[in-house]
């Protein structure tokens, strides 16, 4: 097995826990002010190391001014002062200093730079555009600026985070975030990496993770072959056994009757009573949205998960999605499988589960 363990994000709720109502206030200004400056100052990075990696292929300068954007100390060519990555840290540190936190522009600048890193072959190409960050972009920090401290009640944790006082909010927590959180505290968990992102229903930390990859007895030559269709969601098979995991009108039924819904509170929508603004009189029609949203990401939660359960139950180290890229193709051309199956949100939630669980995937 190539890796021992996975990293993983989870995203839970969390409260200010000031009871100082002027305070609180000014805490909140300060993570929306943080939050703002982050977005902006992503977009100006990105652009930095898109410009640095291709001024040289400028045609129409003069030939000495094409020269080698890199580390003058590494090749006798280059111009700059320092490495590539450190250039965007320099730039944003002299802009940002003073008015956000040193911390949050080390990890900032860390994460545009594997961005970017990870996108340039797609750039040189022009296979994609340049990524564009946008105004809910999660302001991230350091794992260890965390502050735990003791539980509220049997559920929930407080803990501090550049001096402002926090505490989780975790509901009913069937994902197992309180676990989690102890196994944090304890240190049997390393973090990686974190942010927060105010959102519209409320603020929330992100918590990347390294978690250890089940040791499973599994078998690399044990093959299992699964396709991707609208009539079954998946279809699997190990051997001779044969396993379809849901189907059309399961899946289909109840979206289809959510946005049957939605269309109709939209149409009915301007015959509201006004006077209290936007917000309220698209309330139901936000709320229909968030439904249909969140019964398509359930279903292929349970899809996925039952698709590797039953790779796991036969021992197959290996799974195969059979023919699924001229799918994607296909997908692309079809409006209602473009608006109603999503291959791809279903193959990244088949990808991190195989992952965990030390399976290797194919994807043809």
């Amino acid at each position: 097995m190539a890796n021992e363990t996975v990293i993983l994000t989870r995203k839970i709720q969390i409260l200010l826990d000031e009871p100082n109502i002027e305070k609180r206030r000014a805490y909140r200004n300060q993570l929306h002010e943080w939050q703002s400056i982050v977005y902006k100052a992503s977009n100006i990075a990105i652009s930095h190391q898109f410009l640095q990696e291709h001024l040289k292929d400028l045609i129409y300068l003069k030939d000495e001014a094409r020269i080698k954007l890199v580390d003058q100390e590494r090749y006798a060519d280059g111009i700059f002062t320092t490495s590539q990555q450190n250039t965007t840290y320099q730039l944003l540190s002299k802009h940002l200093k003073g008015k956000v936190r040193s911390n949050i522009i080390t990890n900032l600048n860390t994460a545009i730079f594997k961005a970017y890193r990870a996108d340039r072959k797609a750039y040189a190409k022009g296979e994609q555009s340049l990524r564009n960050y946008q105004k809910n972009m999660p302001v991230p920090f350091s794992g260890h600026l965390l502050k735990w401290q003791d539980m509220i009640g049997e559920r929930d944790y407080r803990f501090v985070l550049f001096k402002m006082p926090f505490r989780t909010f975790l509901g009913r927590d069937s994902g197992g975030n309180k676990k989690l959180i102890r196994q944090i505290k304890e240190k049997q968990i390393k973090i990686t990496q974190c942010a927060i992102r105010y959102e519209k229903t409320g603020l929330f930390l992100f918590l990347s993770f390294e978690k250890p990859i089940d040791s499973l007895i599994l078998n690399q030559s044990v093959v299992a072959e699964a396709s991707l269709s609208l009539e079954h969601p998946i279809v699997v098979q190990v051997g001779q056994e044969l396993y379809r995991i849901g189907n059309k009108e399961e899946f289909l039924y109840r979206r289809l009757a959510l946005q049957a819904a939605r269309h109709r509170i939209e149409s009915s929508c301007a015959y509201n009573t006004g006077g209290h603004g936007k917000k309220k009189k698209l309330k139901r029609l936000y709320n229909f949205k968030q439904k249909e949203k969140s019964y398509v990401q359930n279903k292929l939660h349970v899809y996925s998960r039952q698709l590797i359960d039953f790779c796991i139950r036969h021992q197959a180290g290996t799974l195969i999605l059979v023919n699924q890229t001229p799918k994607n193709a296909m997908a692309r051309q079809d409006v209602f499988l473009l608006r109603n199956w999503g291959y791809h949100g279903l193959i990244e939630k088949i990808r991190y589960k195989a992952e965990l669980a030390g399976i290797h995937l194919i994807i043809e």
